[in-house]
């Protein structure tokens, strides 16, 4: 095949890319956006195996397997399964970028240092990528423990592997061909394997949004390194893509958390020697059943709800979107708060919501919610903890100070949807349980709506 028609084909592969990347930023155009990029990667998949000379037979079954694969594990999967799937995918991602520079240095070890090198990026990379992903998905799932694992020396241990890895690549890129260069390279995957571990163990379930975010950014990178390996124009863009967007989407969680990346990393956040649950604020709770809920919302001009995991969990999404709809019957202003952390990966809330329907345009951020949180009547927290509690505005002693908040404590009355008082996943008790303006209203999320529903239906 015509190398220039390939590269053409690829500049059009590249171009649906970054539209469809760019249509990713609204919820309004973001399946658009995503049905353009995977076309884009079809399209680039095609040609890349029609011009290694694959007959078209074999792609076609390849496309029906995976096709099918896909749309089996998209139909099975539930919501609250989401953020361990995205984990599944990075580390699919990783292990890929692993083995194909495997496969390259097996088949010609006479490399030159520079494809000696980005090889090395490529498998240790993807050897990281995919541990860690492994170890993100037991957290989410609850295979393992979700607190940050942390003992003493952790830190130098990591920089022992991280250096054993750099020498061992430094003399790996000088002498390739050897056998004991050979020796070094599977050194260099065992090590990645281990530092993909080492390194995610010791973050907790609270910061499990970034750690998704950062390892899509590291299964980029090791993409792209590994489209030098084989001089793949369209994977060098591709990953390059997806591991700038992932790098960029760590900086806004992180800032959303008011966090540096490396205190994410290293600071053990969620241990249980990092925070201590009991220590937390007490008072007096103002429980309130479905019937005194109803009455305060049948009464208010405007509510905002704010969802957190416990919604994924209860599945309680399509549930809410009905209680909106009689809310907005009955004249009321209705609008949903999303917190860029809220739920177990980047936009959580907003995959949610959309599945139940949920128009865009009631989708309010923390930064334009919080200026007019006065004016709000009722606030409904769904699930969430950690993002609306007070004490990371004034308590200067709790492990989440200075991590913006929306601030539901300033509304006028505060509706807490919780199965129990038990602390969030940050291991955090919550200030606002004990507010004058807040009710607690205790069950499970979906029945406890539902309930509040019958209530709207009956009157």
């Amino acid at each position: 095949m015509n190398p220039l028609f390939i590269n053409f084909i690829y500049i059009i592969s590249a171009a649906l890319f970054i539209f469809g990347l760019k249509m990713l930023s609204s919820p309004a155009t973001a399946r658009r956006g995503n049905l353009l990029s995977s076309l884009g990667m079809l399209i680039a998949i095609i040609v890349t195996l029609m011009n290694a000379g694959l007959d078209y037979k074999w792609i076609f079954l390849g496309i029906l397997i995976g096709s099918g694969i896909g749309a089996f594990v998209a139909i099975r999967v539930e919501m609250t399964s989401m953020p361990e799937m995205v984990a599944l995918f990075n580390g699919f991602g990783g292990i890929s970028s692993l083995l194909l520079a495997w496969a390259e240095y097996h088949q010609n070890r006479e490399m030159s240092v520079f494809i000696a090198i980005v090889a090395f990026l490529s498998a240790f990379i993807g050897g990281v990528t995919f541990s860690g992903s492994m170890v993100a998905f037991g957290k989410l799932s609850g295979k393992i423990t979700q607190k940050a694992v942390v003992f003493k020396g952790q830190h130098i241990m990591n920089a022992v592997i991280l250096g054993t890895a750099l020498v061992a690549a430094a003399i790996f890129c000088i002498t390739p061909a050897s056998v004991f260069g050979y020796v070094l390279f599977a050194l260099i995957l065992v090590v990645a394997l281990g530092f993909g571990v080492t390194s995610t163990i010791p973050i907790g379930g609270a910061d499990m949004p970034v750690v998704i975010s950062l390892l899509n950014s590291y299964s980029g990178i090791a993409a792209c390194a590994a489209g030098f390996v084989i001089s793949n124009n369209i994977l060098i863009v591709a990953g390059a893509l997806v591991g700038a967007s992932g790098i960029i989407l760590t900086n806004i969680m992180c800032k959303a958390m008011n966090r540096s990346l490396a205190n994410v990393l290293f600071s053990g956040f969620g241990s249980t020697t990092a925070v201590q649950t009991g220590d937390g604020p007490q008072g007096e709770v103002r429980p309130a059943s479905a019937e005194d809920v109803y009455y305060i919302l049948e009464a208010a001009d405007s509510v905002a709800f704010v969802p957190g995991y416990g919604l994924a969990v209860a599945q309680a999404q399509h549930a809410v979107k009905e209680l909106g709809d009689l809310l907005e019957a009955n004249d009321t202003e209705v609008s949903y708060a999303i917190h860029p952390v809220a739920g177990r990966m980047p936009g959580h809330m907003n995959v949610l919501l959309a599945e139940a329907n949920v128009p865009y345009d009631q989708l309010v951020e923390m930064d334009d919610i919080n200026p007019r949180m006065d004016s709000v009547d009722v606030c409904v927290v769904i699930g969430a903890n950690d993002v609306v509690n007070p004490a990371a505005l004034d308590d200067e002693s709790s492990p989440i100070y200075g991590m913006p908040i929306i601030e539901t404590h300033r509304a006028k009355t505060v509706i807490v949807l919780k199965r129990s008082m038990n602390p969030g996943f940050a291991g955090i008790q919550n200030a606002l349980f004990f507010a004058e303006n807040a009710r607690m209203y205790f069950g499970d999320a979906k029945a406890s709506i539902q309930a509040l529903v019958a209530e709207f239906k009956n009157d």
